[in-house]
């Protein structure tokens, strides 16, 4: 099953509201600063490096020197430090239900089962491959491809890798219906790149890496031609890679809208029986047509598919099986599973100890009933009422600020501001939760729970199928330490986790609030007005409600920004990607302006507090600028770089502040510094 993952702002990055909320009237003040902190994590600076030439080592140059990447992880910093101290406390709600034994058939059950299963691993040493042997005997029984839509449905619905996927969604031309989407997939590493590119060493080690992986796997699993089927295997992969579109070419939702009616959906595939591939799903006869992302990779893998022997097919598909099964099987393959994708393509030492992997088994299966009983433990009501304001804030400096745009004309502006004016927030945690009555977990039984688990999430999105749209849903669960926007609901989202230091601090002076969780509400209201997000409007149809010059003009805008962050370089030889990284970066630059704006407004005309030295300006910029602190592996950068619409944080900060008026003036920013840009080189949206 395809997850769509919207517009986020996280190392990829949210009150809970009405779809049709009016936007607030005034700006609600600024906390009494005497009794606040200033919110700056001091120990982090450095005092050797000048803000005017580096504000990210400024900020955060104490910590980059002295911080050690732990021997668990491929990266270190504010994102990972906040995600990894929610598992202790998700590991202590897990282990008491698992102490309780519970009543049978509530969450509580399942959860506790599914963790204790995970963590008895002489069970799992015991069972060996066996859990394995129906799906293996699956594939065996294949004697034609005309058999191959049936094992493909199979495959999918379980959440194994496979040619394509899909995804259930709102129609993207018509957002009051949900619509089943057809897209690429069917690669066992990160990117196309990874397969295709013969000038990188690196990405020509990690490819030889895989298929030596794939044999050792393989040959554990008792194939006696494990060399052949693994050199089978990446062949079929590069084949598929090939045809596959770019990173970039999938952030035009426009090119990859096309809705074609099951009658015809054949003539794109021909040799491939789409029916009993929607009747397997059990959707035949609840929809007549499907999106299809990206219709040229289908009809290239459809002759791929007929060139392909079935013999390579069955090898292929048992090997992603076995693939995807390996944390849930003895340690042996869990640990050759790791050494690649760990190792290699992370650069991650050692596995993190296995009841941590057994609490992110629960949090990915039940993540909201156990985000239900996270909320009671270690969210504070005080702490939505404070996101309330600031949400409120930053929704008033976006309406007005649209009203002063020189780059925007009148038609557009009224469009923007019923868009705006629709924005549905949400905060913590959502209104109704999920319900989990139909996972079946079994105590003893860990892959079968696995695969309960994965089977439970894909069947829970093709039920939405006919239904009404379900606005109270949430696509990240309270306990996830990140944010989104989703342009077809056109909400913004912001889970309970995130709403912790150093992005949110209740005790702290609003300053380093606004930089901090402040940037971060701007950056996902500035994902509705976007490269992407501009093409939806209020409702969440894609529809064109700009003029042919307001296009124009925000293109020349934004072309600047690619050309500003392809200019960066994380890695020698690396260079971030200006396309790829365009709408994150639009919203790390709107983000912060609006946050700034917003946060001048709650001053209500009064002077900000000056703390430890550093005036209100200061530690806004400051706040925004800690949050971005952080450390990669290099195989984990590289796997970034190629992989995520994010830019590295170092340039999240530097590269948004140079771009900021405001940060020119709060730190006397002056030609000649390294961070200056000349103003007719700065961007400026919002």
């Amino acid at each position: 099953m395809k997850t769509f993952h919207f517009c986020a702002i996280a190392l990829c990055l949210f009150s809970v509201g009405n779809a049709n909320a009016t936007l607030p009237q005034k700006i609600v003040t600024a906390s009494s600063p005497h009794v606040l902190l200033s919110g700056v994590i001091q120990k982090n600076n450095d005092a050797s490096v000048k803000p005017q030439d580096d504000f990210y080592r400024y900020v955060n140059g104490t910590w980059i020197k002295t911080a050690e990447i732990p021997a668990d992880r491929s990266s270190a910093g504010a994102f990972i430090d906040l995600r990894e101290a929610t598992i202790p406390q998700l590991h202590k709600i897990t282990e008491s239900l698992a102490k309780q034994r519970p009543k049978p058939g509530t969450d509580a059950q399942k959860i506790a089962d599914l963790y204790s299963s995970f963590m008895d691993t002489a069970k799992i040493e015991s069972l060996g491959l066996k859990p394995l042997a129906p799906e293996f005997a699956k594939i065996d029984a294949l004697t034609n491809k005309a058999q191959l839509p049936e094992i493909l449905a199979y495959m999918n619905s379980m959440s194994i890798t496979a040619p394509f996927d899909f995804g259930v969604h709102q129609d993207n031309k018509d957002s009051t219906k949900y619509v089943l989407d057809i897209a690429q997939a069917g690669l066992g590493m990160p990117d196309r790149d990874y397969y295709l590119k013969d000038d990188d060493a690196k990405l020509k080690d990690t490819r030889e890496k895989y298929q030596k992986h794939i044999e050792k796997m393989l040959t554990m699993a008792g194939d006696k031609s494990a060399a052949q089927s693994a050199a089978s295997i990446l062949a079929l992969e590069t084949e598929l890679a090939k045809v596959q579109w770019t990173k970039v070419e999938l952030r035009d939702p426009i090119k990859a809208y096309n809705k074609i009616e099951f009658s015809k959906l054949n003539e794109l595939t021909p040799g491939f029986d789409w029916m009993p591939y929607l009747k397997t799903l059990g959707v035949h006869d609840k929809i007549d047509s499907v999106i299809v992302s990206q219709p040229t990779y289908l009809a290239a893998l459809s002759k791929i598919m007929q060139d392909t022997p079935l013999e390579t097919w069955k090898t292929y598909f048992k090997w992603h099986i076995l693939s995807s099964a390996a944390t849930q099987l003895p340690k042996a393959f869990n640990e050759e599973s790791f050494s690649f994708y760990g190792t290699t393509l992370s650069g991650t030492p050692t596995q993190e100890i296995r009841w941590k992997r057994g609490v992110r088994l629960a949090d990915a299966s039940m993540g909201e009933s156990l985000g239900r009983l996270y909320v009671e433990k270690h969210f504070p009501a005080q702490n939505k009422a404070k996101m309330e304001k600031l949400v409120s804030n930053l929704l008033l400096a976006y309406k007005q600020s649209i009203d002063t745009l020189d780059w925007m004309s009148p038609a557009t502006k009224k469009e923007a501001q019923a868009k705006l004016a629709t924005f549905m927030p949400k905060i913590g945690y959502p209104n109704k939760w999920k319900n989990y009555a139909d996972l079946k977990i079994t105590r003893g039984d860990a892959l079968g729970n696995f695969r309960n688990a994965r089977y439970f999430a894909g069947k829970f999105e093709l039920n939405k199928l006919g239904k009404p749209i379900d606005r109270d849903e949430w696509g990240m669960t309270p306990q996830t330490v990140n944010a989104y926007y989703n342009p077809e609901l056109n909400e913004i989202v912001f889970p309970a986790a995130i709403l912790q230091a150093p992005f949110f601090d209740a005790k702290a002076d609003d300053a380093v609030n606004y930089g901090a969780i402040g940037a971060v509400i701007g950056h996902e209201i500035s994902h509705g007005f976007d490269d992407q997000g501009a093409q939806y409007d209020e409702k969440g149809n894609l529809r064109d409600w700009w003029t042919k010059e307001d296009h124009e003009k925000f293109a020349a805008k934004t072309a600047v920004l690619v050309k500003q962050y392809s200019g960066f370089s994380p890695l020698p030889g690396y260079f971030v990607n200006g396309e790829l990284t365009l709408g994150e970066n639009i919203a790390d630059n709107s983000g912060v302006a609006i946050a700034y704006k917003a946060y001048k407004l709650s001053l209500g005309g009064k002077p900000a507090p000056v703390i430890n030295g550093l005036t209100g300006d200061q530690r806004f910029f400051i706040g925004f600028a800690q949050v971005w602190r952080g450390k990669f592996r290099e195989a984990a950068m590289i796997q970034r770089i190629k992989t995520d619409p994010h830019s590295p944080g170092e340039f999240r900060a530097n590269g948004t502040l140079r771009n900021q008026p405001g940060f020119y003036e709060a730190f006397g920013v002056k030609e000649g510094d390294k961070m200056y840009l000349a103003p007719k080189d700065r961007v400026s949206i919002w």
